[in-house]
């Protein structure tokens, strides 16, 4: 089976290059499950239900999520019903929507999606480690296919995760930080890992935002509005080759694909 996930959806410019190069991807990899992290796709920072359909429309499987979750108000409309949006799931008990579900295939498989906030240099959740473990127990009762997206800042936090769960899960992919990194591999029990699998939107700029604001804000400390910037478009993510008979990654692809 092969998934791809794609790293931090920025604003328009990024849900452009999902529209466009997905299709192309499922095609070009034979593409059999597609999961995105959506929380900065409105306006660069949460998420909407129109912004939400046009993903889905995009043949986009599940959208996961993070700390930026509840910055649109409309997400509260959604997210005690629509099961195919995830926020972290170590978000107290309370919190609306869920942090992961099983999720079926167009040729009848199933696969897992776990959503998970790090704590490091973050708003204090519950413990992401204990309550990934607990949702990976409930879901290998109907698939051994379980991709978990670790939404954190501190690189040791996603590493120890990755190896906490070795073996236990097919994949654990890093978002947040909206930079890609090239330390994709396998660990030794089988379980793909990168420690994070970058941004899609506009790679001139700073993290997905313009240059001159960002800029702004660090030369005056002055409170700047931070607008999402345009060109260089591209799309980052994984594409995971997992054995469906036994959960297993057998291989993991770093894609960076630009939009002409």
């Amino acid at each position: 089976m092969n998934i791809l996930f794609i790293g931090d959806i920025v604003g328009s410019p990024g849900r452009e290059a999902v529209k466009t190069l997905v299709p192309q991807l499922r095609k070009e990899h034979r593409l059999d499950f597609v999961i995105a992290n959506a929380e900065n796709a409105a306006g660069g920072s949460g998420i909407t239900p129109r912004v939400a359909n046009e993903l889905f429309d995009a043949e986009i499987d599940v959208l996961t999520s993070g700390d930026h979750i509840w910055k649109k108000k409309e997400i509260f409309e959604i997210i005690g019903t629509e099961s195919r949006i995830l926020r972290p799931n170590n978000f107290p008990s309370g919190a609306p929507g869920r942090g992961w579900n099983v999720f079926n295939t167009k040729n009848g498989s199933k696969v897992g999606v776990i959503n998970v906030q790090g704590r490091v240099f973050m708003e204090a959740l519950e413990c992401p480690f204990k309550t990934t473990r607990q949702a990976v127990e409930q879901i290998a009762q109907e698939t051994k296919i379980i991709l978990v997206d670790i939404h954190a800042e501190a690189t040791s936090e996603k590493v120890a995760l990755g190896w906490y769960l070795d073996g236990l899960v097919s994949a654990v992919v890093g978002t947040h930080t909206h930079i890609q990194t090239a330390d994709e591999k396998i660990l030794p029990a089988g379980t793909a890992f990168i420690t994070d699998v970058g941004m899609t939107g506009p790679m001139d700029s700073v993290i997905g935002r313009r240059v001159e604001d960002v800029l702004e804000r660090f030369l005056t400390a002055i409170p700047t509005r931070f607008n999402v910037a345009e060109t260089n478009v591209q799309l980052g993510g994984v594409v995971v080759d997992v054995d469906e008979d036994t959960g297993r990654a057998r291989s993991i692809l770093r894609i960076q694909r630009k939009l002409a």
